[in-house]
């Protein structure tokens, strides 16, 4: 893997040094021979992550076999917060819950906020990797489950490490404040929030810029994706307790049946897209799951439907949560439920707001990136309704320049395969998702330090 990612990489890095190399015919005599021009630190940067490629490939399958779920994450954040402080990183524990922030000062300029996610999913791995995760443990619901590094942040947090290594030993190259936090609870919408909430652009210096990168379970591995606008969406976790009268099976006529009721109601929820909502503002209503009923004689007292919704604006996401309301409360109505048992819809709080990359940013990033990497490598991305809550960040101050990307994780053969309809690939949170875990930490690293020294480029 090493030497073939090397390969790889000066493949792709190097090209046009190699082509200023090439032999050309021979000058007069009175003429010095050529010098070749010194690399520039964006050149380097393959070679040196080449180097590193061993240990951090050795951090990735720590990382990856010992996932911890959201809001646990106490062995991981110990173990990156050493590694931070070892690179003369101010460094400040438990901030938000497990949130590791570290900052780096070297003189005045932008603060470039750079953010990786450290929490694992409740799935139990399937991927047959030679470290993949055993770890068992507990839902804060009870439920005993396997952990897994299912949506690649053992990967965000690699790459993390990289960049700030890269970052920190070549401070002669850039100037300003770097801000650098390992942030919890991704995965329930929860712990960029709940930075936030303990002071993240109070206690520590407030960003002028903020970055991050996501693997991507849809792209060829090596390959970087990026989205102008909105890039990913709201996600929002309703439940709708729909209230019946039970009773015997036989004799339905003396009961208020809420399985039909639920039934009713899931059918006409479909409507809000298929026949409220412009066909150009997407949005998802999903019912995940219906739970009602133990026996299959006897009509139970409630259902209970589980959604979630997604959307991108914040209009039509406060549009979509009253229409969810309205045809609850009027199916019941129609189906007889007398006003003391009408439906009750309730919208979690671990809400996750859509994230957006202001275009102009976004295009500038994008066209930095597309300068960088050989061509074909770098490609603009339509947006996803999957969710992030990266899109805080911003949101708590839009004065912020905002810029999330994707990495490709997916190896070449599979890409192959699957575009002709061999096989079908494994989605992000799927327990077969493995990415080629190499590939993407060594483009994340090299991107994300691209785009840091432009930020923080010296006069």
């Amino acid at each position: 893997m090493r030497h073939a990612l090397t390969a790889f990489l000066a493949a792709v890095s190097f090209s046009s040094i190699a082509v200023a190399q090439t032999p050309a015919a021979a000058p007069p005599p009175a003429q010095p021979a050529m010098v070749q021009p010194t690399p520039t630190p964006q050149s380097e940067l393959p070679g040196l992550i080449a180097r590193d490629m061993e240990g951090l490939m050795t951090l990735y399958r720590d990382l990856h076999a010992n996932p911890e779920l959201s809001l646990q994450e106490v062995n991981t954040a110990a173990k990156l917060a050493k590694r931070l402080k070892a690179m003369k990183f101010d460094v400040t524990e438990k901030v938000g819950g497990t949130g590791v922030v570290a900052v780096m000062k070297n003189g005045s300029g932008p603060v470039l906020l750079i953010r990786a996610d450290m929490d694992g999913l409740p799935v139990v791995e399937q991927t047959g990797l030679d470290f993949a995760s055993k770890v068992r443990t507990k839902t804060p619901e009870g439920v005993e489950t396997g952990v897994m590094h299912a949506c690649g942040h053992d990967t965000h947090m690699t790459a993390f490490i990289e960049t700030a290594k890269l970052l920190s030993s070549q401070k002669d190259k850039w100037k300003g404040t770097l801000v650098m936090i390992l942030q919890p609870a991704e995965e329930v919408g929860k712990g960029a929030r709940d930075m936030l909430e303990d002071g993240l652009y109070t206690r520590f210096p407030r960003p002028t810029h903020a970055i991050a990168f996501h693997d991507a379970a849809n792209l060829q591995a090596g390959v970087v994706g990026y989205t102008p606008g909105y890039a990913l969406a709201n996600v929002d976790s309703v439940d709708i307790v729909v209230k019946g009268l039970g009773g015997h099976g036989a004799y339905p006529q003396t009961t208020r049946d809420p399985i039909v009721l639920g039934s009713r109601i899931v059918t006409s929820l479909q409507t809000l897209v298929s026949r409220e909502q412009d066909p150009q503002d997407p949005a998802v209503v999903t019912v995940g799951s219906f739970q009602a009923g133990a026996k299959h004689n006897i009509i139970p007292d409630q259902a209970l439907l589980l959604l979630t919704v997604r959307s991108y604006s914040d209009e039509t996401r406060a549009k979509l949560i009253k229409g969810i309301e309205r045809i609850a409360r009027g199916e019941a109505i129609a189906a007889g439920v007398p006003d003391d048992k009408m439906p009750v819809v309730s919208v979690k709080d671990e809400f996750t707001p859509s994230t957006y990359n202001p275009p102009e940013f976004a295009e500038q990033m994008g066209a930095l990136l597309k300068g960088h990497f050989a061509e074909g490598r770098v490609v603009k991305t339509p947006a996803v309704m999957g969710g992030e809550d990266f899109g805080r960040f911003y949101r708590a101050d839009k004065s912020i320049n905002s810029f999330i990307f994707w990495v490709g994780g997916v190896p070449a053969d599979k890409m192959a395969a699957a575009q002709a309809g061999q096989i079908t690939l494994p989605s992000l949170h799927s327990p077969f998702w493995a990415p080629e875990a190499d590939k993407v930490i060594a483009t994340a690293s090299e991107a994300m330090t691209v785009l840091a020294m432009d930020i923080l480029k010296k006069d």
